[in-house]
This record gives C-alpha cells, sequence and structure tokens, in this order.
C-alpha cells in the first residue's frame, strides 16, 4: 500500500512538473534578500528615536539655561573680561548639572575652557577624536539682540539677527552642539548606499534679559 502511494505521487509529480519541488532553497534566499532591509529598518527607527529624544532632552537644557541667564542681572557685563561672568556660569551649572541628571554625558567639558568670542559672548568646547568621540560645544550670548517682530531662530554660534533701524530687544541665547554617533550610516551601507547625516545635535534657546 505505502509503495503505491509512494508510486502515485511521483507520478503526480512528473505530471504537473514544478508543483512538487522542495521550496526550502527559495526560502532561504528570498529571507537573504530581505534581512538587510529588516536590519536597516529596524536600526533607523531606533537610531532616529533616540536623536529625537536626544534634541528634545538638549532642547529643553537650552531653555533653562536661558532663562536663568536671563533672570541674573546684568551689572556683571558692564565691565567682563575673557573670563566668564557669573551669569554665564549660572547657565553653564544649569547645562551641565541637566546633562548628568539625565545621564547625558558632559564629555569632560569645564568652567575653565570657556573663551570670549564676539562681546558678550562665550564658548565652552570639547572637540570629539577618534579616541574619544564625545564632543560638545556650548555657546551663551549674553548680548543677543533680535527684531521685536518676526526674525528666524538663530545660528548655531547666537549671533546677533537685527539690522540698522529695526527695533530690536537684547536676550540671551544658548545654544548646545552635542556629537552623535549615528548607526544608521554604517547599516545602510550593507545595502551598497551611503547616507549623509549630520555629525551635531544642536538645540537653541533664546530668553529675553529680565535686567
Amino acid at each position: 500500500m505505502i509503495r503505491d502511494l509512494a508510486y502515485l505521487r511521483n507520478w503526480f509529480c512528473s505530471f504537473v512538473g514544478r508543483g512538487c519541488r522542495d521550496d526550502r532553497a527559495a526560502q532561504l534566499v528570498e529571507f537573504a534578500v530581505t534581512l538587510p532591509l529588516l536590519v536597516v529598518f529596524v536600526v533607523g527607527i531606533f537610531d532616529f528615536s533616540n536623536a529625537f529624544t536626544l534634541k528634545q532632552k538638549l532642547t529643553n537644557i537650552a531653555r533653562d539655561a536661558a532663562r536663568t541667564a536671563a533672570g541674573d542681572p546684568a551689572n556683571d557685563l558692564l565691565s567682563y573680561s575673557t573670563s566668564a561672568p557669573v551669569s554665564v556660569i549660572d547657565a553653564f551649572q544649569v547645562i551641565d548639572n541637566y546633562l548628568t541628571a539625565n545621564k547625558i554625558s558632559d564629555c569632560g567639558v569645564t568652567q575653565a575652557s570657556g573663551i570670549l568670542s564676539p562681546p558678550l559672548t562665550w564658548q565652552f568646547t570639547v572637540a570629539s577624536t577618534s579616541s574619544s568621540p564625545c564632543g560638545i560645544t556650548l555657546t551663551i550670548n549674553r548680548g543677543y539682540f533680535f527684531p521685536l517682530t518676526g526674525g528666524t531662530l538663530p545660528s548655531a554660534s547666537c549671533s546677533s539677527q537685527a539690522s540698522t533701524g529695526q527695533t530690536i530687544v537684547i536676550g540671551t541665547c544658548v545654544s548646545i552642539q552635542y556629537s552623535y554617533q549615528w548607526k544608521f550610516g554604517r547599516v545602510a551601507s550593507l545595502l551598497g548606499t551611503s547616507a549623509t547625516l549630520p555629525p551635531q545635535i544642536t538645540a537653541i534657546a533664546v530668553a529675553l534679559n529680565e535686567n
């Protein structure tokens, strides 16, 4: 009986042709083709989600720092020097404490790294290297002036944008540029493509000086 069934199966498969062939090899090929796409898709979701979350946290930090500095008296700006005034140090400490509280590395940035760039603008920088990819640039401009109405978001350097003849207000601009190590670009190379992504996540906030 079993031999008869085997004979009938062989006869049927030889009659219908490819319908009875084993398709396990085809499934392996399909899996091998779709696996890189699946990996790129999953890594992209996690990578861009992490970047967006970091962007939100840095924006909150920049806002708090700008409000803190803008609420401080401006007397320390009347005779400023290369060393950062108290209001700038307050903003720096808000940023550093917030980074630590959110378990984000401050890259070892210190108050001593601050340098006077344009007037009333201080920058604190730790450059990223191949051995230490963590990099951060903090820009605090206590004399940022911008149009009373309209205007656009300031640049990462917090440079003033108002032109002559405009009614302007004076505020504090805080910019945070934080190095971000993208994983998506490396995974995308599996498909033979390249992805150009910004090496830093930037957050900027402006607050009107109260004093």
